[in-house]
């Protein structure tokens, strides 16, 4: 399984939601230690730097990742919001966030693992709250349980990415369809 965090869903909250990969199967977690969590924050441009994670900043992470990813299930079907599931996000959402400071090579910010989560909770609040909620569509692929905006023309988007998903989806078809011709005969 590639370890590498990838950022497709076009936000930072769909992204951490997305960081426990094919839930509905093999279920991966991509923040198996807190070294991987805190490279997930600086790899999404969120901060710059953040302070070492623990194992209970992993555990808050991953609680206020599956809030989001209820909250964000929920807003897509068009379902009531799990009020723990609420109550979780917007108690992250409500803590200090990072503060970018300016430095003379440019923007910088250092944040402490809480202060980093506040900033993805306050993305999810932004995002369900906002004009982007009827773009919001499931991937195409059935492994796959990332949700992402579309904003295709049309709203044609099937597959979180090219690379993650279509490409695997379209060779899988191609080679189904290869088997299915039955051999010419000469």
């Amino acid at each position: 399984m590639n370890l590498d965090h990838v950022f497709v869903c076009g936000n930072p909250a769909l992204d951490f939601a997305a960081t426990l990969r094919a839930r509905r199967s093999v279920r991966f977690e991509m923040f198996a230690t807190p070294d991987r969590l805190n490279a997930w924050y600086v790899e999404s441009g969120l901060v710059d730097a953040v302070s070492p994670s623990r194992e209970a900043d992993v555990e808050e992470a991953t609680t206020v990742r599956e809030a989001i990813y209820q909250l964000v299930t929920a807003r897509r079907l068009g379902e009531e919001y799990d009020g723990a599931a609420l109550t979780v996000v917007n108690n992250a959402a409500r803590r200090p966030s990072a503060v970018p400071q300016l430095t003379p090579s440019g923007r910088w910010t250092q944040a402490t693992p809480e202060e980093a989560l506040s900033m993805v909770a306050r993305h999810a609040v932004e995002l369900l709250s906002g004009p982007d909620v009827p773009l919001l569509k499931e991937c195409d692929n059935p492994e796959c349980t990332r949700t992402y905006i579309d904003r295709s023309r049309g709203m044609r988007r099937q597959w979180c990415g090219m690379e993650s998903c279509g490409n695997k989806i379209k060779a899988a078809a191609y080679r189904a369809r290869r088997k299915a011709v039955p051999a010419t005969a000469h």
